[in-house]
C-alpha cells in the first residue's frame, strides 16, 4: 500500500479502505459503522504515510511551496467539512461517494491521454482554490490523500507531472491529520465500535499496518521519478473499477 501510495500520490485509501470493509465485515463490526471504521482508520494510516512520500519527494527536488501554500487552507477547509458530513451521515452515503468517485478515477486512470489540456496555465482566483475546497471535501469521503485530483487539474493546465505529482504529495498530511481527528471525535463514545477503537479509528489495524506503509512509501515516491506508471495505473484503475462494482452491489441488495 505504501508503495503505491508513493508512487501514485494516493495516500493509500484506495487500497486501504476496502481492504479493511471487508476485514470489518468478517468480524462482523456492525454495518452501520463499518465504513466510517474504515475511513478514519485509513486515515490514521496514510498520516506516516503521506508525511515519508512528501519528504522524500522535498530530497528528490520538485515540490513547488508558492503553489502548495496557494491551495493548502482550501484543501484544510473542504476536509473539514467532510469530516462533518462522513460523521453525521449513514454508510450507503459513503459507498455511493466511492462508486461514484472511486469510478470516475478509476476511468480517468485507465482512458487518460497526456495530450488533453485546458489551458497554458493555471487559472487565476478563485477556481483553483474552489477546485481544492471540493478535493478536500471529497478526499476525506473516500480517505484519498487528494493528489490523484490535484494532479490531474495541474496537468490539465500544461503543468509538468513530476513537479505536479510532488507538490500534490503534500496534500496527504492536509487531509489526513485533520480528518482522522475529526473521525476520532465523531465516532467518539459509539457502544457499536469494537475493541481497541478511538471513535471511528481502530488502533490495533492501523498499528498494524503503518510499519509496512512507512517503510515502502519512500520507494515508491523515488521510483516516481525514474519510471513509467503507465501499467502501475491501469492495474490500479481495474482495481478501482472492481471496488466501485462491489460498492454498488452492496448498495443494490441492501
Amino acid at each position: 500500500m505504501g508503495f503505491v501510495a508513493g508512487l501514485l500520490g494516493i495516500g493509500g485509501g484506495g487500497i486501504l479502505v476496502p481492504v479493511l470493509y471487508e476485514v470489518f465485515s468478517v468480524l462482523d463490526v456492525d454495518a452501520a459503522i463499518r465504513m466510517h471504521l474504515a475511513l478514519g482508520t485509513s486515515l490514521a494510516v496514510i498520516v506516516p504515510t503521506s508525511l515519508r512520500g512528501f519528504q522524500t519527494h522535498i530530497k528528490q527536488g520538485g515540490v513547488e511551496f508558492s503553489l502548495l501554500r496557494r491551495i493548502a487552507p482550501y484543501i484544510i477547509v473542504g476536509v473539514v467539512f467532510g469530516t462533518l458530513f462522513a460523521s453525521n451521515v449513514d454508510s450507503w452515503v459513503l459507498k455511493v461517494v466511492w462508486v461514484v468517485f472511486g469510478g470516475s478515477l478509476a476511468l480517468k486512470m485507465a482512458l487518460w491521454r497526456d495530450d488533453w489540456m485546458l489551458g497554458n496555465a493555471l487559472p487565476k482566483f478563485p477556481w483553483p482554490e474552489f477546485y481544492c475546497l471540493f478535493v478536500g471535501f471529497v478526499s476525506v469521503l473516500m480517505s484519498f490523500a487528494g493528489a490523484s485530483f490535484v494532479v490531474t487539474y495541474l496537468t490539465l493546465y500544461n503543468r509538468p507531472l513530476l513537479p505536479s505529482l510532488a507538490t500534490s504529495s503534500g496534500l496527504g498530511p492536509l487531509v489526513a491529520v485533520p480528518g482522522m481527528l475529526g473521525l476520532v471525535i465523531g465516532g467518539w463514545g459509539d457502544p457499536s465500535l469494537p475493541q481497541f477503537s478511538l471513535g471511528y479509528v481502530n488502533l490495533l489495524a492501523a498499528a498494524l499496518i503503518v510499519p509496512a506503509s512507512v517503510v515502502t512509501a519512500p520507494m515508491g515516491a523515488r521510483l516516481a521519478h525514474g519510471v513509467s506508471k503507465r501499467a502501475l495505473e491501469l492495474a490500479f484503475a481495474g482495481f478501482l473499477g472492481v471496488v466501485a462494482c462491489r460498492f454498488a452491489v452492496s448498495l443494490a441488495i441492501g
